[in-house]
């Protein structure tokens, strides 16, 4: 059975910090793309960050210069560190594996960013 669990999220103040974690299970994890996404309210779900299996990232513009995806093969997980935080990214933040046709999401964790 494949889990991910994502964690660390809350709630920061603009300028904060903060680093979502997810751990995999059921899966040979270093061979897969991992990747963050979010969801605000009332918006489509967005890539952030992705991660090959060869280390090989790519940023949404928007968050190129604050956020640093990184990932632990030995752990079987995927990170984000998150600096200079802003209300807008206020958002559901969600894991995802993924290879070839398979695809895999985490049950999501809250960031919020607020004064």
């Amino acid at each position: 059975q494949v889990q991910l669990v994502e964690s660390g999220g809350g709630v920061v103040q603009p300028g904060g910090s903060l680093r979502l974690s997810c751990a995999a299970s059921g899966i040979t994890f270093s061979i897969y793309v991992m990747g963050w996404y979010r969801q605000a309210p009332g918006k489509q779900r967005e890539l952030v960050a992705i991660i090959s299996s060869g280390a090989s990232i790519n940023y949404a513009d928007s968050v190129k210069g604050r956020f640093t995806i990184s990932r632990d093969n030995d752990k079987k997980t995927v990170y984000l560190q998150m600096n200079s935080l802003k209300p807008e990214d206020t958002a559901v933040y969600y894991c995802n594996a993924k290879l070839a046709g398979l695809a895999y999401w985490g049950q999501g964790t809250q960031v919020t960013v607020s004064p």
